[in-house]
């Protein structure tokens, strides 16, 4: 299967969440359109850059992008709850690639994306990637999370930090908004309820929700954590 057909396909199946299909079905060919260019330029720069760990077109298609846009119903539904008005601001922790941040950008116009990559190669790509789509919605922070503003973002997303350590969740945490929302992209439950018990004493509530990916039979979790 093209890989074209391929993220098609996927982006079809994810519509079946009534939720999905509301935010995409309305800009439907243009959205796969910057999907597949998007893809086209992690294909290109990766050999340089190492953004993935694959040059696989097909991986590429579904463990990253479809990956990234599969929670996109939960993602949604948590932003309606924390920002009922205002643009909401979104960032994407540890970016590299811009994975989720450039998917989930594709699809939600109105809301501000930051993507937030210490390493200059990456952010560079991801300015490149930015102008490339013509992504007005998306701003690129080179530097360290540590730096980012107090109180800034409704929403954190991270998808390539392998785990969350107390201290980067306290980071994390003071980033957000009150009332903010941690989104961690996560695969098998046992993992994830293992990682969480590291962090309860800093976390408080939290939940685990397990979301599809199309043509991937590997369990994934968007672990939850929201801020007082």
């Amino acid at each position: 299967m093209k890989t074209s057909a391929l993220l098609t396909e996927g982006v079809d199946a994810l519509m079946k969440d009534a939720e999905i299909e509301r935010l995409i079905a309305p800009r439907y060919d243009k959205i796969i359109s910057l999907l597949n260019r998007y893809m086209k330029e992690i294909e290109l720069f990766n050999p340089a850059y190492g953004l993935v760990g694959t040059n696989d077109s097909d991986e590429l298609a579904v463990k990253h992008i479809l990956d990234s846009l599969a929670p996109l119903g939960i993602i949604s539904r948590l932003l309606n709850e924390v920002c009922a008005e205002g643009t909401p601001r979104i960032a994407d922790a540890g970016s590299g690639a811009g994975l989720p941040g450039i998917p989930l950008a594709i699809v939600l116009t109105n809301c501000d994306f930051t993507l937030i990559e210490r390493m200059g190669r990456r952010a560079g790509f991801l300015c490149g990637a930015k102008a490339v789509l013509a992504l007005s919605n998306i701003t690129v922070e080179e530097g360290e999370l540590e730096r980012t503003s107090p109180g800034r973002y409704a929403l954190i997303t991270l998808r390539a930090l392998k785990s969350l350590e107390p201290k980067l969740l306290k980071t994390l945490l003071r980033a957000c908004t009150a009332g903010g929302v941690i989104a961690a992209y996560k695969g098998r439950r046992e993992k994830t309820e293992a990682e969480y018990q590291a962090l309860k004493d800093i976390c408080g509530k939290r939940e685990i929700i397990p979301y599809a990916v199309p043509f991937l039979d590997e369990e994934r979790h968007l672990l939850i954590i929201r801020a007082n």
